[in-house]
């Protein structure tokens, strides 16, 4: 059992709730662990037509959205390791409009951007394991906001489903 307990909402901005809520309560690392094998199997049932999808103007193709998933995951994890190593850096935000116009996920496939983000999770998963719970209540301050380290797993496992349900809803719905 992860001794990663759920965030409480002085861990993290209230925005991210939206994420945190989400996930059900239990073990947060076999739930991200969990995850990988959910959502490969979503994305391997994408239809090749649907890769390149935008359900409205404006709006990420599938392969983007994957792109935005692995962008994210990363600064997360990244906060949370610099928070966890207690260094006093004050972590910038991300505007993700910008990021996922310049990763270049739309012309990757689809299968290639899964492949990487599985590889990511993993490295994640590893990397929230060695965390105790200790290191889980240890702060710092990211986008201008502040965070616990037990909130990042919490709020990619959240992040990722969020995400999941878009997809399904917005990109597979009626294929």
């Amino acid at each position: 059992m992860s001794s990663l307990q759920r965030p409480g909402s002085e861990d993290q901005h209230e925005y991210y709730t939206r994420y945190t809520d989400l996930v059900p309560d239990g073990d947060i690392i076999q739930r991200l662990r969990d995850q990988i094998q959910a959502t490969l199997e979503l994305l391997r049932s994408v239809p090749a037509e649907k890769e390149t999808f935008r359900y409205a103007e404006g709006k990420w193709s599938l392969r983007e959205v994957i792109g935005h998933l692995l962008d994210t995951e990363r600064v997360f994890s990244f906060r949370a390791l610099t928070m966890a190593r207690q260094d006093a850096a004050r972590l910038p935000g991300m505007d993700q409009e910008d990021w996922c116009g310049r990763n270049n996920a739309h012309e990757r496939t689809l299968q290639d951007l899964a492949d990487e983000w599985a590889a990511l999770r993993r490295a994640n998963v590893h990397l929230f394991e060695s965390f105790d719970a200790e290191t889980g209540r240890r702060t710092g301050v990211a986008s201008g906001y502040a965070f616990a380290v037990r909130s990042f797993p919490w709020i990619i496992a959240g992040h990722e489903l969020w995400h999941r349900q878009l997809i399904e809803r917005d990109y597979l719905s009626g294929s």
